[in-house]
């Protein structure tokens, strides 16, 4: 188990996705309007019967990196970690949440408290978190390039979001935080250390959807990216992969995954 959890340790490179903090913020303000009248919300209503196979028992986790960086899961098992960040757009998380609900895919998601969807959908989601289906990770209060910010902004941003997330789902988000844009260095790991937050928690894959894409593009990123011991990135924040997830639990039922939130493999 050692070598395994050596696996995960820094060193791996991940795959940054690059948005400027102006832009995300022009997306959020975009989604945050109301759909027009007639617009069309698809529900994930006809979901593949097949069932997804279960989380590995606990008796398998592995210790975690320490104050290392995740990029990737322990090898030799047939493990996926799909994780989804941010929360824009509140249709995104409800549907994403019923997804989950419906086919039992697990999933983490790494919040910024600052979207109203994490209010507005508390109590479909709060159910989940409670059995351990959907983990909550912590992404920051409001999203900023923490490299770009003071300490004392760092500190604020992972304890605000902290503590939303204790008041709201009762969860202590500890030890992963996920940087903003991936973006870090030793003065964003110390602040995060400091509070708790010991593992800086990245990808290996990514479904690229951090703006507008098409739906056959996201299959397409998940065909290449579901694969055993990956860590992909999703995103909350636009409706085109709430009308692909049949698709999506499609390519992990053929490939014989078992999707896992972070606490299932790691101690």
């Amino acid at each position: 188990m050692a070598s395994l959890a050596a696996a995960i340790v820094a060193g791996v490179g991940a795959a940054r996705y690059a948005v400027g903090g102006s832009t995300h913020a022009a997306v959020a303000a975009a989604n945050s309007r109301p759909a027009p009248l007639g617009s069309p919300i698809v529900e994930p209503s006809a979901m593949p019967v097949r069932a997804l196979l279960p989380p590995p028992p606990s008796t398998v986790r592995v210790p975690l990196p320490g104050n290392g960086v995740l990029t990737i899961l322990p090898g030799g098992l047939d493990l996926l970690a799909l994780t989804v960040d941010d929360g824009v757009n509140s249709d995104v998380v409800r549907l994403y949440t019923q997804f989950a609900k419906d086919t039992g895919i697990r999933l983490t998601y790494f919040v910024n408290g600052t979207y109203r969807s994490w209010t507005d959908n508390a109590e479909l989601l709060r159910p989940l978190v409670e059995s351990g289906q959907i983990q909550l990770g912590n992404h920051t209060w409001s999203h900023p390039d923490l490299t770009t910010v003071s300490k004392s902004r760092i500190v604020d941003e992972i304890t605000r979001n902290s503590t939303f997330l204790k008041t709201r789902y009762g969860v202590d988000a500890r030890p992963y935080l996920r940087p903003p844009y991936g973006k870090y260095n030793a003065t964003v790991a110390a602040c995060a250390a400091d509070l708790g937050y010991t593992v800086t928690t990245l990808w290996s894959g990514s479904l690229s959807d951090s703006t507008v894409v098409t739906e056959d593009y996201i299959v397409k990123m998940a065909t290449q990216y579901f694969r055993p011991q990956s860590i992909v990135l999703g995103h909350l924040n636009h409706m085109p992969v709430t009308r692909v997830y049949d698709r999506l639990a499609e390519i992990v039922r053929d490939r014989n995954l078992r999707t896992v939130t972070l606490r299932d493999v790691f101690v």
